[in-house]
């Protein structure tokens, strides 16, 4: 092979190396910008999942602070409804004293302030019963949990241990005590 011969044959394997180059950059450009691609993809979900990670975090500190309001609102105005069920209570009371005020016979004044009164005191029981409010039974068996005895006497008429008078009446809220009742027991 002479050299002319020899050269050409050194371009031409040349020509074929860049070529092959060429086609290997080709592809390591495709890779690259398949890579790049797919980040930026991934860059966008994660902006995406970020938004929505902000949206439900304020969602929740909505809901949260909204709940506080209500359970402050639902404890400032739990009373409302005994509040409302005191108020004829009070009418009947005023009503009482305006009537006491009057110029009318003593004995009718009384018996229609006796009467007053004891109106008002089944309509204060009810309003109490209606929300839970009762009254220990004086009938009922002595109880340390809701009795308080005061004293102890001796009695024909009643077991020992059993409460013979009441000296001041208790009060539940639905099973818990208000207040004891105070009395006495007999030995």
């Amino acid at each position: 092979m002479s050299n002319e011969e020899i050269k050409e044959e050194n371009l031409q394997n040349e020509d074929e190396i860049t070529q092959n180059e060429d086609v290997v950059l080709d592809e390591a450009e495709a890779e690259a910008e398949a890579v790049e691609n797919e980040f930026d993809l991934l860059q966008a979900e994660m902006a995406e999942l970020k938004d929505k990670y902000a949206r439900v975090h304020a969602d929740f500190d909505n809901i949260k602070k909204r709940l506080e309001r209500e359970k402050y609102t639902a404890v400032e105005y739990s009373n409302e409804k005994f509040a409302k069920d005191m108020i004829p209570v009070l009418d009947s009371l005023d009503g009482a004293m305006k009537s006491a005020a009057g110029d009318a016979d003593k004995a009718e004044l009384f018996d229609k302030l006796k009467e007053g009164i004891e109106l008002t005191h089944k309509q204060f029981i009810t309003s109490l019963e209606k929300h839970g409010v009762t009254v220990v039974a004086h009938d009922e068996p002595f109880d340390p949990n809701i009795h308080n005895a005061v004293q102890a006497v001796d009695s024909e008429e009643v077991e020992s241990g059993q409460i013979v008078q009441t000296f001041q009446t208790g009060y539940k809220y639905k099973e818990r005590p208000l207040r004891e009742a105070m009395v006495i027991v007999a030995n």
